[in-house]
């Protein structure tokens, strides 16, 4: 996990607002006049068929305003040529909706805003005093830094001492796997070894890594230099995006990260994110982060720490570790599956609230029954306990993401469903 709960100020807003206008000589002309002489630079303007029958389309416009109140003036100079003008978000613009990603190229937009690690370490860091482990993380990190969506990872040529310190992980976590770690773990990490490269030998490729990932359930990997913001962490997985380190822990202190590095990444999320239902689960807490409050994020990153990171799950009887930071960590994997911890069914509204430490051992750790049960309580949380004043859905064909704000597309939506649902039972049909 790549995640921190802190904020960054930020110097601009970055605000997208939709407006809708009829087809007619001059109606857009008009509006993009009335931005214009707000002095706004728009970073990008897209168009779409209306799906309201008294518009003939919708522009979305994003642009970075200097204020709140820049961006209140914008929406009344708009309307002045369009009755339709809605902010679907502004950062830190009080009783607006924070913005977020709506299409994938939006990720690019993180690729720098790393809170902490990364190139920079914290004293206490074993590598901080490593003049060439330092300048190694900075080659390694300058990938990240680079990296635009759609491009393939680079490669890194990892050192003799990388691979060693990494065989010397992989081995003793292997071990374990076969006790402690859920099925589906112990399923797809065959299927690592066999087609992507993953042995004790040296440390696999994330480019290999994410084809491999996405050919099973959509899941795709992106660089990253160190650790992000928990909403920018978290609205990656609406688009099924899984931000990772390429670096690796230092090699005096094999069995010891004070971040999450390839170990981490590579041996404890990466084999579950090949699972249909623990895919279908992760990208449910990033839709439900969209546009989501800061205090809705606290609660959904909470969520996310006791579930993706230190999640149990009870499987024939039997306790079994599905978190990450449980699977690459054979300390606290031995001692989450012991009688020391105290156990608690999941539940979201609950595990919200849940104090947790961040430099031991968890005290208190939440069971699933399953990865679909875990949806559905996700979604039950994000549509009954979060402020959000409308839902999203995730077109997988436009890799985008839609609002759905309005009576009318709620029932466009519904309509969709209920055409995939006649298509099932049809083939169900002739299924027998």
């Amino acid at each position: 996990m790549n995640m921190s709960p802190a904020n960054v100020p930020k110097e601009t807003l970055k605000t997208t607002l939709c407006f809708s206008i009829q087809d007619k000589v001059g109606g857009l002309e008009g509006c993009l006049a009335a931005i214009k002489a707000m002095d706004i630079s728009l970073t990008r303007i897209e168009s779409r068929p209306s799906r309201t029958k008294d518009w003939d389309y919708d522009f979305f416009v994003d642009f970075d305003a200097a204020d709140a109140k820049q961006v209140s003036n914008v929406v009344e100079q708009l309307r002045a040529h369009t009755k339709v003008v809605n902010i679907i978000g502004s950062e830190n613009t009080g009783d607006s909706v924070v913005w977020f990603p709506r299409k994938m190229t939006d990720l690019d937009s993180f690729a720098e805003k790393v809170l902490e690690m990364g190139e920079e370490l914290s004293s206490d860091h074993p590598g901080a005093l490593d003049p060439v482990y330092r300048a190694r993380r900075m080659d390694i990190t300058r990938i990240a830094k680079q990296y635009r969506t759609g491009q393939a990872i680079p490669d890194v040529d990892y050192t003799a001492e990388e691979n060693e310190t990494w065989g010397k992980v992989y081995r003793r976590l292997t071990e374990l796997y076969k006790s402690h770690a859920c099925r589906e773990h112990q399923y797809v990490f065959p299927l690592l070894e066999q087609n992507c490269g993953y042995s004790d030998k040296g440390i696999p490729q994330l480019e290999q890594i994410s084809r491999f990932l996405k050919d099973c359930t959509g899941f795709t990997l992106r660089p990253v230099m160190g650790l992000l913001s928990s909403r920018d962490f978290l609205n990656a997985f609406a688009f099924r995006v899984f931000y990772s380190t390429q670096y690796i822990r230092h090699a005096s202190r094999p069995f010891y990260t004070p971040e999450p590095d390839c170990c981490h990444e590579l041996l404890g999320h990466v084999p579950l994110f090949a699972d249909p239902d623990f895919a279908d689960f992760s990208q449910e807490i990033g839709l439900a982060s969209l546009g989501a409050s800061d205090e809705d994020i606290e609660k959904l990153a909470t969520i996310f720490w006791f579930t993706v990171e230190f999640g149990l799950c009870r499987q024939d009887g039997e306790l079994k570790a599905y978190g990450a930071g449980l699977l690459s960590s054979f300390g606290e994997l031995e001692y989450a599956l012991s009688d020391k911890p105290e156990l608690r069914p999941f539940d979201p509204a609950k595990t919200a609230v849940q104090k947790y430490p961040i430099t031991e051992f968890q005290p208190v750790y939440f069971v699933a029954e399953s990865f679909k049960d875990a949806q559905e309580k996700v979604r039950h949380f994000a549509a009954n306990c979060m402020n959000r004043p409308f839902s999203v859905r995730y077109n997988a064909l436009t890799q985008s993401i839609e609002v759905l704000d309005n009576k009318e597309k709620v029932l466009r939506f519904a309509r969709s469903i209920r055409d995939d649902m006649k298509t099932l039972t049809n083939v169900l049909e002739q299924l027998g």
